[in-house]
């Protein structure tokens, strides 16, 4: 009974010392759909860019071909590999020792989405059908804190978000695929968005809508209502992957990272946020590479599409560049880390299992 009650005040004094001394105050989340660790860490992939996959080869080389790595990753995403390699951390990257996955046993988005967001892999989330999620998440979390109602926006290019983080009953603003944005006071920007998303070609489908749109939505948003947490979910990549167009799809990764990059931008110009915010980047699922074609595809009966990576970049977080630790990550841990890096717990919370926090992320 003595060791619980110790166990118990030390657990209490830890969440205190821990709320006290953290710095981020506001947190950023980005997803990019399907985005493999293989172009993050090594950039373009000559076999494919040769491959029947690359309509123009010629235009691929130009753009994104340099038979150095740090040179070749560089030219796909300028922003990860200048600015986030320098001042934040980047797991995943299998070559140094670094593994990064996801726990559940899908690999699909559905279920990718409800491990990050809900910190654990249920096997009930099984689908990508309107069903809704049953599991608390981290934003309904987040939205819950002193200081946070009604201050949690979640923007999406894929409309299943209005289920996967069951906005209703998380009482928090969830705007996917191709819902109009109703937010009393709206800015002219963001009243003409609405207006341009019911002009733009539905080339992708009828129910997502073009990331540049959302990146717009999410952006416009954030300038204008100051969130303290805001989620902005791409998919572009992983229509491209499945479609076999991989010069677009290294076409649309270099869209996502310069998107980042203005996030960033704005975070570090806006006195609510600099040095007070926290930017994760991480996907939902990776993809097959045996043999070459599987990077189209993913799911369960696909080699190596448990894979995956994130970055992290803020005031809590050390500049160590690419991990190198022979340590594997799991994204169901990504909800306690971030949850922590904001002074709370969400673990104690949910209601559920969540998977420990990344004491490399947080320092502890």
């Amino acid at each position: 009974m003595k060791k619980l009650i110790l166990m118990v005040l030390f657990a209490a004094s830890f969440t205190t010392l821990f709320a006290q001394t953290h710095k981020t105050q506001n947190v950023v989340i980005v997803t990019i759909d399907g985005l493999r660790w293989q172009e993050v860490f090594r950039g373009a992939d000559s076999a494919i860019i040769n491959s029947n996959d690359t309509q123009d080869k010629n235009a691929a080389r130009k753009n994104f071909w340099t038979d150095v790595t740090a040179d070749r990753r560089k030219l796909l995403m300028p922003f990860f590999w200048s600015t986030l390699v320098e001042k934040g951390k980047l797991y995943g990257n299998r070559d140094l020792g670094s593994k990064d996955e996801v726990a559940n046993p899908y690999h699909f988005s559905y279920p990718g989405y409800n491990e990050i967001f809900t910190g654990f892999p249920d096997r009930r989330m099984n689908t990508n059908e309107a069903i809704y999620n049953p599991n608390m998440n981290l934003l309904e979390f987040l939205n819950k804190q002193k200081g946070f109602e009604n201050k949690v926006a979640a923007f999406a290019s894929w409309e299943r978000f209005s289920q996967i983080l069951s906005p209703k009953r998380a009482g928090i603003l969830v705007n996917a695929g191709f819902m109009p944005l109703d937010v009393p006071g709206m800015n002219d920007r963001l009243k003409h968005l609405n207006e341009l998303q019911l002009e733009v070609p539905r080339y992708i489908s009828d129910s997502t809508r073009i990331d540049f749109l959302t990146f717009e939505f999410a952006k416009n948003y954030m300038m204008q209502y100051k969130p303290r947490a805001l989620y902005v979910s791409f998919d572009e990549p992983d229509d491209l992957a499945h479609a076999g167009n991989y010069g677009f799809y290294l076409d649309r990764v270099k869209q996502e990272d310069g998107f980042i990059k203005q996030l960033w931008d704005y975070i570090q110009a806006d006195p609510m946020y600099k040095n007070k915010t926290t930017l994760i980047i991480t996907c939902d699922h990776g993809r097959g590479d045996e043999p070459m074609k599987k990077w189209h595809d993913h799911g369960s009966d696909v080699l190596h599409s448990e894979q995956t990576w994130f970055a992290v970049i803020g005031p809590d977080t050390s500049a160590s560049g690419e991990m190198k630790l022979p340590e594997t990550t799991y994204h169901k841990q990504l909800a306690q880390t971030i949850a922590n890096l904001l002074g709370f717990d969400f673990k104690a919370a949910a209601g559920h299992e969540v998977g420990d926090a990344i004491g490399s992320v947080t320092g502890k």
